[in-house]
């Protein structure tokens, strides 16, 4: 009767190869699902170098068209550089609307506007700062081509 019953408990467990781990079809499973987020996530971040370089220098060009802008607003004339924005005494002179020289009166001046000239992260180079007409006092970006939205990043 024992013998019954050792027979009736060894059938009524599993085989012990079957409890040792996954099959081969359940890791194929894993292997396709991480596949398909991968192939879904790795597009988003291709491109975050440059995303990040393109926010750095909108907000450069924005940090120093503030900072023209109130150079000029303090003293009536445009910076001749971009260097003038980070001195601590008043420039000898700037320039007007023309890009001829105007001469800055010491007490007018407010500076320094900006700590250091930042540069264009995109291209690595100093920002363009235009003294000529009609563009005296206009910052853009030194970088050729588009950026991520399709605009030139000259006209930033």
């Amino acid at each position: 009767m024992t013998d019954i019953v050792l027979v009736t408990q060894l059938l009524k467990q599993k085989p012990a190869h079957k409890m040792r781990g996954f099959t081969l079809v359940e890791l194929l499973i894993v292997i396709v699902i991480l596949a398909v987020l991968a192939a879904i996530a790795i597009p988003r971040f291709m491109d975050s170098g440059l995303r990040s370089k393109e926010a750095s220098l909108r907000g450069n060009l924005k940090l120093c068209r503030n900072a023209i802008e109130l150079f000029h607003n303090d003293t009536s004339a445009w910076p001749s550089s971009m260097a003038d924005l980070t001195v601590t005494t008043a420039p000898a002179s700037g320039k007007d609307s023309a890009g001829a020289a105007k001469s800055i009166a010491a007490a007018d001046y407010k500076g320094p506007y900006l700590q250091s000239v930042p540069t264009d992260p995109v291209s690595g180079a100093a920002i363009t700062y235009s003294t000529t007409s009609p563009t005296v006092g206009k910052v853009s970006s030194s970088a050729s081509g588009n950026g991520l939205d399709g605009t030139a990043y000259s006209t930033w």
